[in-house]
């Protein structure tokens, strides 16, 4: 068994990015700019909105964070997209979700600038990359991929399960695997609530990727000795020998699944940083084509 680090990964991609955003500096003597907007404070989006911000800050990306009350309206939110849409000195915006009840999401989602869209949420970037298209790749789909990539793990011809059908992840991830490209060619197969007999498909997988939202729903009679195993969940479970309270565990049992798998990803510092860092490539690639218009 192998551990696919995505924290190592992930700095070495830093120190790429680094190396570009300093070169366009002295090109254009300008930095790439994130923006991101958020609602709330909840202590997991704000804890991730730093991260992200910190992520910027090492790399030299500058990065703006537009906080409201969970009572913002949503014609308020609108004007602030509308803001940052038109600000020539933001070269990618992101609306951190989940938004308050009231605030209708796709709305929202709809109305940032697609050359701005650098989470790929936007429909544009979403029917780009249905069809193969250059578009914003969704921030965790676009990280798993650069994992494999990363890990030399061979995807064509082989069969990917995959838990979890939501907009965020599961969904554009079978697209992305399943297109005609070096690292796709997959054969896929997506899995969710309804799904029957979910272990027997789990079993036929050569990598099997757990977005479901449960804990340690993925035990080890579930998976095929020999497969790569790539967990995108992440919950906290009360630990009262840790000083924090608490620990974080994924979507797959790593105790278990950790003895028969290839390959594996850690919760934390598997798929978590390499999300971000997809945040950050999309915002680089976002000014880049920004500036070059402008030029």
């Amino acid at each position: 068994m192998k551990i696919i680090d995505g924290k190592q990964i992930a700095e070495v991609i830093k120190g790429e990015i680094r190396v570009e955003v300093a070169k366009y500096i002295d090109d254009y003597d300008v930095a790439p700019h994130l923006a991101a907007i958020l609602i709330g404070d909840d202590a997991a989006s704000d804890t991730y909105v730093s991260h992200k911000e910190k992520d910027c800050k090492s790399v030299g990306i500058t990065s703006s964070i537009y906080r409201f009350s969970t009572d913002v309206s949503e014609e308020e939110l609108l004007k602030t997209v509308d803001f940052i849409n038109d600000d020539d000195d933001v070269h990618g915006l992101i609306v951190q979700l989940p938004l308050p009840k009231h605030i209708n999401v796709d709305t929202i989602i709809s109305h940032i600038d697609p050359k701005k869209d650098v989470d790929g949420f936007h429909p544009l970037n979403i029917g780009k990359m249905m069809l193969g298209h250059p578009a914003f790749l969704p921030a965790t789909p676009a990280g798993i991929i650069e994992l494999l990539k990363r890990y030399d793990i061979e995807t064509s011809g082989k069969h990917c399960v995959i838990l979890g059908r939501s907009n965020i992840v599961g969904t554009p991830l079978s697209v992305m695997l399943s297109r005609k490209s070096k690292h796709g060619n997959a054969t896929v197969t997506l899995c969710h609530s309804k799904t029957q007999n979910i272990k027997e498909i789990t079993l036929q997988a050569d990598i099997l990727v757990a977005a479901i939202g449960m804990p340690e729903f993925v035990t080890a009679d579930m998976v095929k000795p020999g497969a790569v195993v790539i967990d995108v969940g992440i919950h906290r479970v009360p630990d009262a020998s840790l000083q924090a309270g608490f620990r974080l565990i994924g979507d797959v049992n790593f105790a278990e699944v950790s003895t028969i798998a290839s390959f594996i990803t850690p919760v934390p510092g598997g798929v978590g940083p390499m999300t971000r860092i997809a945040l950050l490539q999309n915002t680089l690639t976002a000014f880049k084509q920004i500036v070059r218009l402008s030029s």
